[in-house]
């Protein structure tokens, strides 16, 4: 099978750059054919190992294809993005322009049996809109649900494509149900358009690590440092519990105030915090095979690769308890995961300020239980990590896509409500 990979930015492999990624590794693994259509920053270069330059096709932001910085998904990224609820018009269209472009470019050359794009978004659009006749997945991963919101006007005017898309692959039946609202699908057929596809992790990579018997206890936060991911609560909520015996280990990057104020923060407890910065998988990998408790203290998630990876490497989890990450890790049996209640929120990632004290003091007790706890019995279960964990290697995932990918020889029926 020959596959088109369509991705708005690949800045680098976390999130979804990882999950495509590694698609493309285990479709070449069972002998398909794969051609990459990507938004990439300024000097980024394709990976010898990923695919080769002759089956890859950019639009390159900053300077050469267009001028103004790669677009995320998120409002907020670890890196200089523009945010698309403050495009121009003409950036908009000179965006739309590009793209369209260049996945022509690759239908011409390529020749594709599918199209498995990422994000229900804008550039997901364009390709159906380009290639109507031609099977067609798009792999949901939360954040383009948001940009919906922020963007009802571009929402509205890509929607009809959007409908026309064979499958949608959601990470959870909660987004499966976004989904599904947010394209007025209904019906039995329309639930089979929206299978549910949960990400996986690097089995080779992220294994079970020996963990330190003594204190301190070891915990891990990797991810952008922003608000969104929950990481000043975090922290401040550290500062509450000082005198335990912990060192927490900050992983990932971020952008302007919202980085600073983490790390001001992270300065306040010393020593107590160590700011690695992002780091390859390899050595994510290795640190978190130290470490005993991984915290996700996010406001608002898909479902986070980050957390099977932690778990594989024999981390415990506390992570707060979003429908996403609910459907991926209940039920918290074995002492290895604890969900954190959140407060109501003004949106749908910041909590209202006056819930801010009692969010710190809450966290800060949960926190202070699971440190309690490992100090009793560092060691973790290791028949639970092999049973939540192993559905979820990238074999097992990609199966299941495949399973996707022969699916869509079906014709599409007007599953659309008008």
């Amino acid at each position: 099978m020959k596959i088109l990979h369509i991705i708005s930015q690949v800045p680098d492999f976390t999130g979804s750059g990882k999950f495509i990624q590694q698609i493309i590794h285990q479709a070449r693994a069972k002998g398909h054919k794969n051609f990459l259509v990507a938004g990439v920053q300024p000097g980024w270069d394709i990976p010898g190992e990923l695919i080769s330059k002759e089956r890859s096709v950019f639009v390159r932001f900053g300077g050469k294809d267009l001028d103004f910085p790669i677009p995320g998904m998120s409002d907020a990224m670890p890196y200089e993005s523009t945010v698309f609820s403050k495009m121009t018009a003409a950036e908009l269209s000179a965006y739309q322009f590009v793209f369209q472009e260049k996945i022509k470019e690759a239908l011409d050359r390529f020749r594709p049996d599918i199209i498995h794009s990422h994000h229900l978004w804008m550039v997901s659009a364009l390709a159906r809109a380009l290639a109507p006749d031609l099977p067609m997945v798009t792999t949901c991963h939360g954040t383009c649900l948001r940009q919906h919101e922020f963007c009802p006007g571009i929402s509205q005017t890509i929607k009809p494509s959007l409908q026309k898309i064979n499958r949608i692959m959601a990470l959870s039946n909660s987004q499966k149900r976004e989904i599904m609202d947010l394209l007025w699908l209904e019906g039995d057929q329309s639930l089979d358009r929206v299978p549910v596809m949960a990400g996986g992790y690097d089995h080779t990579l992220f294994q079970k690590g020996n963990k330190p018997m003594g204190p301190p206890v070891e915990l891990v936060y990797a991810g952008k440092l922003c608000r969104a991911k929950g990481v000043p609560w975090l922290l401040k909520s550290l500062k509450k519990i000082e005198e335990m015996p912990f060192r927490l280990h900050l992983a990932g990057s971020g952008t302007g105030i919202e980085k600073q104020i983490c790390l001001d923060l992270a300065q306040v407890l010393g020593p107590k915090v160590i700011y690695h910065g992002p780091l390859s998988h390899g050595d994510l990998a290795r640190l978190m095979g130290r470490c005993h408790l991984f915290v996700l203290p996010s406001f608002f998630e898909g479902v986070p690769l980050v957390l099977m990876e932690a778990l594989a490497c024999g981390c415990r989890l506390l992570t707060t308890d979003l429908p996403g990450v609910r459907d991926l890790l209940s039920p918290a049996d074995g002492g290895m995961i604890r969900f954190f209640n959140l407060p109501p929120l003004k949106n749908m990632d910041t909590p209202h300020e006056p819930d801010e004290p009692d969010l710190e003091n809450r966290l800060a007790m949960t926190l202070k239980g699971a440190i309690t706890e490992i100090m009793d019995d560092p060691e973790p279960d290791a028949n639970f990590i092999e049973s939540r964990s192993r559905p979820y290697t990238w074999d097992k995932v990609f199966a299941r896509i495949e399973s996707v990918y022969q699916s869509v020889n079906l014709p599409i029926h007007n599953l659309a409500r008008r």
